[in-house]
């Protein structure tokens, strides 16, 4: 138990599928997640940096790393089931928060159980770099779809999180990252040939135009 229990633990986000209960042609784990969103989230934050900004590289890298770690115990949810009201986003975060709290009270000795919660805690707030991570987040989740509408999966579900993905990227565009992301990463994105190109060009396009009224 305690320090190996945790280390043991990383092991364990491999094992936890995202978005589960769907066909998909590319499984994904949580601890994969992790990392493309630390990578994304360096990238964003040298973007923002070159701009002007004073980019905190320790607490980056800490939120990006230590994100998803609570769906260690609670699975991955759906994003459109997650988000679909405030009561219910809500709750689920505190029943991770919960859980993560007995997690570390139990696992991480205790000269180090403050900063473990700290390290532990919802990293998606209101300064800069947790604005990044929300980015980062959800630019991976949009590959993510992007991957299997793509590859031609029928599942209507991942057309509705790209669109999610996209909408919430969209209210971070006043940040330099996200305007880099528009003009440079996106288009490359959307000029690949597959077989709902035309669809999905059309929804993208319509969801920019909407978010920018």
């Amino acid at each position: 138990m305690g320090v190996h229990h945790y280390f043991k633990s990383l092991s364990d986000l491999e094992q936890i599928i995202r978005c589960p209960g769907k066909f998909k042609y590319q499984e994904h784990s949580v601890a994969s997640h992790s990392f493309k969103v630390a990578k994304i989230a360096q990238f964003l934050g040298t973007v923002e940096e070159r701009s002007g900004q004073e980019v905190d590289w320790k607490t980056l890298y800490e939120k990006a790393l230590n994100h998803d770690y609570a769906e260690l115990f609670t699975g991955d949810i759906k994003t459109p089931v997650k988000y679909a009201s405030k009561e219910l986003k809500q709750l689920f975060s505190e029943v991770e928060e919960e859980m993560t709290r007995n997690f570390v009270e139990k696992e991480i000795p205790a000269e180090y159980q403050d900063i473990y919660l700290e390290r532990f805690k919802e990293g998606k707030d209101e300064t800069l770099e947790g604005r990044i991570l929300a980015i980062a987040d959800k630019i991976d989740l949009l590959y993510e779809s992007f991957g299997e509408i793509q590859k031609g999966n029928p599942e209507p579900l991942f057309l509705e999180i790209y669109e999610e993905a996209l909408r919430t990227i969209l209210l971070f565009q006043d940040m330099s990252c996200v305007e880099y992301f528009m003009e440079n990463i996106l288009t490359d994105m959307l000029s690949e040939q597959f077989t709902e190109h035309d669809e999905l060009t059309d929804i993208t396009m319509w969801i920019i135009g909407e978010c920018k009224k």
